[in-house]
């Protein structure tokens, strides 16, 4: 048994070696671009504005150990939103972060937003929606290449998968660090809104889509076209992308410099946008003793969807998987499978879940309530 457990811990300590050599990838999306302005208002062009701030957030992720940056544009060239998307994939981004400015006609509307993955159907959300997904109107054959959606009716035409509903979660965290940075600035931060954007549904990693401020408004715009508004907001986006980059590879300790509070960066990485864990229930048998392979104070779980709908934890919901529970987090429930001690036998009711046909599925570690990073747990 000693035996066992010395090779046990062994292949953890590999496999966290192994996780922690990997680069975390970054993509930073400077919207627009070539034939594509963006908006323009006051002389103030977003597709510039938004290259030249997305180069300054990755010249500071350059300097942090771990970090990839990964750009869909470096010169003023058009790029197709499914090719945005389709890099971002191909590189199997960590992240993914796109970059915009606002711009409407109203010439007192100013200030900072940040947008997640959603569907609302707010009409004010739905004008940035509509202008951001506009640029598939650009693209010749857009008609065959997006087949089903529409921009101007894009809250009828989305529908997120299970993993795309479960980064959900992920996007909010990072999204409430940019918006916790902006306010720090004294901006006047519009907030954290979830709505249908085609290019953060086509891509598989969490992702957020930041407007930086507005260009129609006189001072915020040459704000946004000046060297030293966009090196601030560059600075507190890519303080958050590190903040997030660490919570997520569980390497505790903010970045120096950062202007979040220490004791946010080890929080768990689901946290909502504003809040906390609801009860959870939980059906099925309950996991038998500790082995000396367990680790008592950790537990596994396997998540296999996370959506909108509270089904009841029966088998017959659950494509025949007992012992499931449900965590509510705001609107969203995630859903796990099973419940031990040992990452091992995680792995295999993981296999199983996959098996049914839950093929995004992943391990989820629980410490004290708080679900925390799994290489974190395998330290």
């Amino acid at each position: 048994m000693v035996r066992k457990k010395i090779v046990f811990q062994f292949v953890a300590l590999m496999v966290t070696a192994v996780m922690f050599s990997q680069k975390f990838k970054v993509v930073l999306d400077p919207g627009h671009g070539g034939k594509d302005t963006g908006t323009n208002h006051n002389g103030y062009v977003e597709k510039d504005i938004v290259l030249s701030t997305a180069k300054k957030i990755g010249q500071i992720l350059d300097n942090e150990p771990g970090i990839e940056v990964i750009y869909t544009r470096k010169t003023d060239v058009f790029i197709e939103l499914r090719d945005r998307a389709n890099m971002a994939n191909k590189e199997k981004a960590d992240l993914y972060v796109s970059i915009h400015c606002n711009g409407v006609d109203n010439p007192a509307a100013y200030g900072t937003e940040t947008f997640v993955m959603g569907h609302s159907r707010s009409a004010m959300n739905l004008q940035v929606v509509k202008q951001e997904n506009s640029v598939i109107y650009k693209e010749a054959n857009y008609k065959q290449k997006y087949k089903g959606f529409d921009p101007a009716k894009p809250e009828f035409s989305i529908g997120m998968s299970v993993q795309q509903e479960a980064n959900i979660e992920y996007s909010a965290s990072l999204a409430s660090k940019i918006s916790k940075g902006f306010k720090s600035l004294s901006k006047n931060d519009r907030g954290i809104k979830q709505v249908p954007l085609w290019v953060l549904d086509a891509t598989t990693m969490p992702g957020v889509l930041i407007e930086l401020g507005f260009v129609s408004h006189k001072t915020e715009g040459a704000y946004l076209n000046s060297d030293e508004g966009q090196s601030e907001l560059a600075r507190v986006i890519a303080e958050a992308i590190i903040s997030y980059k660490n919570m997520m590879t569980g390497r505790g300790g903010a970045h120096k410099g950062t202007s979040e509070n220490k004791t946010l960066v080890n929080k768990p990485d689901t946290v909502p946008v504003k809040e906390k864990n609801e009860k959870v229930t939980t059906s099925g048998d309950k996991r038998g003793g500790a082995s000396s392979e367990e680790s008592l104070d950790i537990v596994y779980k396997v998540q296999i969807s996370a959506s909108n709908r509270d089904l009841a934890t029966k088998p017959a919901n659950f494509k025949g998987l007992k012992n499931i529970s449900k965590e509510k987090n705001g609107k969203l429930i995630k859903y796990f499978y099973g419940e031990t001690n040992s990452f091992k036998e995680a792995e295999s009711l993981l296999e199983k879940a996959q098996t049914k046909g839950y093929k995004s599925a992943y391990i989820v570690a629980i410490k004290n309530n708080e679900i925390i990073p799994v290489k974190q747990a395998l330290e």
